[in-house]
């Protein structure tokens, strides 16, 4: 398979685990509180990854490990609490749209701070995909009046801690394997999470059976939406631009709103038409 065909399954693979991630998130939050939820997840990821890649930690060099550090903060942990807080007051379809704006995000700081090229055409591409997401968040505002939007600067800002995250990888981390950078980013989040559960009442409240069955939800979360769609996402952005990879954030507002639909969140036709103009935005900012 040539490396333009795999980008585009890479991102489509990464839209749905992570446009899957939103109503795990909602289902979680049925047994959980926001942080304990947001330190099981990493708590999860990380013993998976531990498991099928702790030889690979032996291949970060010791200079690397600040970046490894820095990017675990900025590409999960901090995002982990701030969605999953988010969530209490707004529900998945809004936080997933939101999330949208990672790819603007990224085009600023990357030419801003990190001195990276990119072209017209990417540009266009990401302000069309904004006002898809735009067209998005208004109509689900005027449909859902009764939602705390207050709770959406959350999601703003984990979204400038992915564009962060992303800039970052491609210029310190590009020469790394994906699996290695993934592995050594919960190998270093692993003691915090530990550490935040145990300020919380989980393990006074881990029997009952609602948290029990939230538990499987945000196993499934970690696991699969964080652990194995990160190591999918490192390689992307390897592969392609830091604005393609993040353009995986057009293409889950469309997953998470037919999650949405079996979880009785409604979608309108207006949504619908705000989908597809972010299509188009993810094909031009794909462009070289």
């Amino acid at each position: 398979m040539k490396v333009q065909q795999v980008k585009w399954f890479f991102l489509f693979i990464l839209a749905l685990i992570w446009g899957s991630s939103f109503i795990l998130i909602k289902k979680g939050l049925l047994g959980l509180s926001p942080f304990q939820l947001g330190s099981l997840r990493i708590v999860f990821c990380a013993l998976f990854l531990i498991i099928i890649g702790f030889r690979n930690l032996t291949e970060i060099p010791q200079h690397k490990w600040k970046y490894i550090a820095i990017t675990a903060m900025f590409g999960t942990f901090i995002p982990a609490y701030l969605f999953s807080i988010a969530q209490t007051q707004i529900n998945s379809s809004v936080s997933s749209i939101l999330n949208s704006l990672t790819p603007l995000n990224t085009l600023i700081l990357g030419t801003m701070v990190f001195g990276l090229d990119f072209k017209r055409t990417q540009i266009v591409g990401v302000v069309i995909g904004l006002l898809g997401t735009l067209l998005l968040i208004f109509n689900g505002a005027a449909n859902n009046p009764n939602q705390n939007y207050w709770y959406t600067i959350l999601v703003l800002i984990a979204s400038v801690c992915y564009a962060t995250n992303v800039n970052l990888i491609k210029k310190y981390l590009s020469d790394m394997k994906p699996l290695t950078i993934t592995t050594g980013n919960f190998f270093v989040m692993l003691l915090p999470a530990l550490l935040v559960l145990f300020f919380t009442d989980f393990f006074s409240v881990i029997a009952t059976e609602e948290v029990k069955q939230s538990m499987i939800f945000v196993a499934v979360l970690g696991i699969v939406g964080t652990g194995i769609a990160n190591v999918l996402f490192y390689k992307l952005i390897q592969i392609s631009t830091p604005v393609f990879a993040t353009s995986v954030t057009y293409l889950i507002p469309v997953v998470a709103f037919f999650w949405g639909l079996l979880d009785n969140e409604m979608l309108t036709p207006v949504q619908f038409f705000g989908a597809f103009i972010i299509l188009i935005g993810v094909y031009l900012s794909s462009k070289k």
